[in-house]
This record gives structure tokens, sequence and C-alpha cells, in this order.
């Protein structure tokens, strides 16, 4: 085991997949000799070469459909969309194409690929370069959503979503690149996907979130703890296929259900959830499925104080907590 920040187990999670396959390929805008924007891809290209770490033009419609047509031809492409908020280009060749393309064909043909794309705020990035895009790819059969909290998953999910013969969007939150730090092994292995995992166990309250929003939960599950509200935290990790058995599992045995997310309130991921625990676990219920979530305004200010005001913290979930705990 070794301790790694957030970006170096992905990073990491490359390396291995392209030593281990040859027909695993990065692209994306400054992959190359820069490494990204990011420098997820720093030193690839000095040990791969520009044959399979692939620089391209700024166009995310052309960055995914290449990577179509090289995963419907025998590569497993790894493509970087440098901020998740320029994934829009690409929404047709990701709907429309990949995550219909098993469909289509009646199972003649696979797409194995994956699409690596920052996201979230709280960076100052402001109106282009904070935005939560999870809720509108979730919804699309066909397609695998991976959104993992630490870094022994995110190397972990990564390894499987290359090997996975469907597309996986792959969302990494940009805050926790370098503020996350945790224990990776050394050796082979993969984090399934579909399966959640409970972060902290506790029996009068379930709250449900993923990336950096399980982070904030656990803060403030252990500010309310100290008060006498004992919190359970599910991590969902992959948003699509949902791990609907742990979710439900946890709700049923604390009654009461929180989901934590960034992006905007209304018809966010989240809204999903609450339904799934409304519609299946009603009769365990001691209390209203409660969301906390970003508020529905176009976008993230840049400004320090307005940023704040948008974004979660583990003091605002605190307070959603201690709310619902009490009703």
């Amino acid at each position: 085991m070794a301790s790694r920040t957030f970006i170096e187990a992905i990073r990491e999670g490359m390396a291995d997949e392209l030593r281990r396959d040859g027909s695993v390929i990065v692209l994306g805008e400054d992959v190359g000799k820069k490494g990204g924007v990011f420098l997820a891809t720093d030193g690839l290209w000095a040990e791969f070469g520009d044959d399979r770490v692939i620089d391209t033009p700024l166009t995310e419609s052309m960055i995914v459909g290449a990577s179509i047509g090289a995963a419907l031809n025998g590569l497993r492409p790894i493509a970087e969309i440098q901020f998740a908020d320029f994934i829009h280009p690409a929404f047709n060749q990701i709907v429309s194409e990949a995550a219909r393309m098993r469909y289509r064909t009646v199972g003649g043909a696979t797409v194995p690929m994956v699409i690596r794309a920052p996201y979230g705020g709280g960076v100052h990035g402001a109106l282009y370069h904070s935005q939560s895009i999870e809720a509108f790819f979730a919804h699309v059969p066909g397609l695998k959503v991976v959104v993992p909290s630490t870094p022994y998953d995110a190397k972990g999910l990564l390894r499987s979503s290359v090997r996975d013969e469907d597309p996986v969007l792959y969302l990494e939150h940009k805050k926790m690149y370098r503020s996350v730090r945790g224990e990776v092994p050394d050796g082979e292995y993969t984090v399934p996907l579909g399966r959640a995992v409970v972060r902290r166990p506790g029996r009068q309250l379930t709250v449900v979130a993923y990336g950096l929003m399980v982070h904030y939960a656990l803060e403030a599950a252990e500010r309310v703890a100290g008060e006498g509200i004992d919190c359970e935290i599910v991590d969902l990790r992959t948003l699509r296929p949902l791990d609907r058995d742990t979710l439900l599992t946890s709700v049923r045995k604390t009654g009461k259900c929180l989901v934590a997310y960034e992006d905007n309130r209304f018809l966010g991921y989240g809204a999903e959830i609450a339904a799934i625990v409304a519609e299946e676990a009603f009769d365990y219920l001691d209390g209203p499925v409660s969301r906390i979530a970003g508020p529905d305004t176009p976008a993230m200010p840049y400004n320090h104080i307005l940023e704040d005001w948008f974004m979660l913290s583990p003091a605002k979930i605190a307070d959603a907590i201690r709310k619902l705990a009490a009703y």
C-alpha cells in the first residue's frame, strides 16, 4: 500500500491499463507531452508515445466520435474531456451513438470506452468550469456513470471501467484532485461497477452522497455525532447502474434518508434517489425523504462569497441532518 492523492491514483490506473493491454489508448486535448491541464496524464506520453497517448484538436464531438470508432475496431479508448462543462458538444455522440450501439445492433457491436471528465465547483471556476453534469447522462440507458470519492476507488473503478464492454462516463471532482489522499494497493485490483459502499455505519439516519459530497457528509456526521445523532453514510460510487440493495437496506434500517448532491436541486440525480426510496422503502420511513443540493441558479458564481453560497458544505449538510433527525 502507498499513500496517493486522488489524481495520482487516476494516473496510475491509466498507466497500469496501458501497460496491461496494448489496445488501450488515451486521447484528448493536451493529454500528450503537456500531461493534461490538471496533469492527470503526466508522464504517460513519455512512456507510451504518441501512438497511444494522442493529442487532439479542441473538438469534443470529434474526441468522443473518434473514440467510438476506435472502440468499434478493437481499441479501448480513454477519452479526456478537459472540463465536464465542455462535454455538451459531444452529447449526441455519447447519447445517440455510444450508449445505443449495443441496442441498435442487437448486441452485435459494443463500445468499450471511457470518457473522463473533471466536474464540480468550489475552485473559483465560475460558469464554465464548475458544472455538475451527472444527471444529464445518468438518465441514459446503455451508458454507465461512475463517480469515485477516494483514491482507492478512483484507481479500482477506472480499471474496471476500461475493461467494461460498454461506454462509461467517469466523473472526477476536480476539487478532490490534490486535497484528497488515501491508501492505494501497489498490486493488481479492481473495484466493481454498480456497487455502493457504506462509509460510516449508523442507526438513525442515512445520508446518500457521491464524489466530494461523501467527504462533506462524513464530516457533517462527525459534527452531529456529539449531539447524539448517529448517521450512516452511503457512497454510491456508481450512479448507473445504481446499487439499489445497499441504498434500500440502509434506509430500511435507519428510517430516514437525506440525499446530498452539488448539482442544481430541481431534477438533479438526488431526485431519482428520493423517488426510489419513497416507492420502495415507504413503510420503513419515519420522516420525509429529504434533499440538500445546489440552488436553482444558471451557474456557479465566481465571487468567493457567492460561490460559498452555492456550494454545499459540511456545515450545511449538518444542518439538514439536524432538521431531518428532529422530524
